[in-house]
């Protein structure tokens, strides 16, 4: 996440990369914990926007399911989410969910964690997946209520890293919308 969080600071904002455990919890002890740290590092900030890359964008997207979790919390980007499971966590957990434990929770069985999660309210939601993903199919990307979502070209592992991403996520914490200087799909 260096590259883009380098990118959100050129572009003026302050961030806190705030980096979790993906084996020793689940993903609302995870949430607690990421919220907990946003709220002792805030200083005066009034508006709070959170950018996740795969666990770490439902892990956001746990936290702001509460609406008071985060006085003033602005927009959501996530990146590669698999909001409606990811069917590497269905084939991988049986065998290596006793190491990451949040892995369970992201199947895509319907009565998974990620699947039954309520989706943040009031908060504009980006999502930017990945084309050649890999990992999380294009349609286990979306939510019910996302604001936009975008295509780009890219995996799973690195989509953080391109600067069409970057450009990307800017444009949403400031608009609300993305606008496609890139070759890429919108969605919405």
């Amino acid at each position: 996440m260096v590259p883009l969080r380098e990118a959100l600071e050129k572009a003026g904002y302050d961030v806190l990369n705030i980096g979790y455990s993906s084996t020793c919890c689940g993903i609302a002890e995870l949430g607690e914990r990421v919220r907990s740290q946003v709220a002792a590092e805030r200083g005066s900030h009034t508006r709070i926007h959170f950018v996740g890359h795969s666990l770490g964008a439902i892990i956001a997207r746990s936290i702001l399911s509460d609406s008071s979790a985060v006085p003033g919390a602005g927009r959501l980007v996530m990146l590669a989410p698999p909001n409606q499971g990811s069917k590497s966590a269905d084939f991988f957990a049986p065998v290596a969910g006793w190491l990451l434990e949040p892995m369970a929770e992201l199947r895509t069985d319907s009565t998974s964690t990620v699947r039954r999660m309520p989706s943040a309210k009031g908060i504009e939601i980006g999502v930017i997946a990945a084309r050649d993903d890999g990992k999380v199919s294009m349609e286990d990307t979306h939510l019910p209520n996302e604001t936009a979502h975008v295509v780009v070209d890219g995996y799973h592992t690195f989509i953080m890293r391109r600067a069409d991403v970057h450009q990307l996520t800017i444009h949403f914490l400031r608009e609300g919308k993305f606008v496609m200087p890139f070759p890429a799909t919108v969605d919405r």
